[in-house]
């Protein structure tokens, strides 16, 4: 996403918020190294892009998993609403819903609830089945099911509803930043229109 939003020629200033420097330089880019835990004020800004997520393995239990899919992005998107910004998007996941019985999906539900509660102009969630991408690039681990699943999901495409298809970590950022500055209320993404 942060790549398509630095080569926007509409976009003067991009703000990303790391943990971590990234290996990127642009003469639009500025970079703020955060903990998510204690936001600084931040800069004016129009819109928010939040795609802040990890899994339990990675996180290694279920509250950091929280602490991330949930209260990093819910004060991102506070912080963001205070500096000026109207219009978000958000990375949340298939099956999201406040009151499932599977953690994952129910932590995506609440965390989609709580920013739609701060009534922004818009919001724009993206809802992809499972993302394809060079996670490693990324700095996260590679998944081996989610390799076979790719490949799986690209051999029996046809037979695959859209909504279910794998979908690449880049068709759901361009779906985001075709959507983000034109919308109007709140709009969900599932990964069939994101991938037309």
């Amino acid at each position: 996403m942060l790549t398509r939003l630095l080569a926007d020629a509409s976009i003067g200033v991009v703000h990303a918020l790391v943990r971590r420097q990234l290996d990127l330089q642009h003469p639009k880019l500025t970079e703020h190294l955060v903990r998510f835990a204690a936001l600084p004020q931040f800069p004016a800004v129009d819109e928010a892009y939040l795609a802040l997520g990890t899994t339990i393995k990675a996180a290694g239990s279920q509250a950091a998993f929280r602490a991330v899919d949930f209260d990093a992005n819910l004060a991102v998107a506070r912080a963001a609403q205070d500096a000026g910004a109207r219009r978000v998007g958000l990375v949340s996941a298939m099956g999201a819903n406040a009151h499932s019985n599977i953690f994952y999906n129910r932590v995506k539900g609440e965390v989609e609830e709580a920013i739609k509660a701060l009534n922004f102009e818009a919001l724009v969630i993206a809802r992809p089945s499972l993302l394809t991408g060079d996670r490693e690039a990324l700095g996260q681990p590679p998944r081996a099911g989610e390799k076979l699943a790719a490949v799986g999901g690209g051999l029996l495409r046809l037979f695959i509803p859209a909504d279910y298809r794998p979908i690449s970590a880049a068709n759901v950022a361009h779906a985001l930043l075709n959507r983000v500055p034109t919308a109007r209320g709140i709009e969900v993404l599932l990964s069939g229109a994101m991938q037309s």
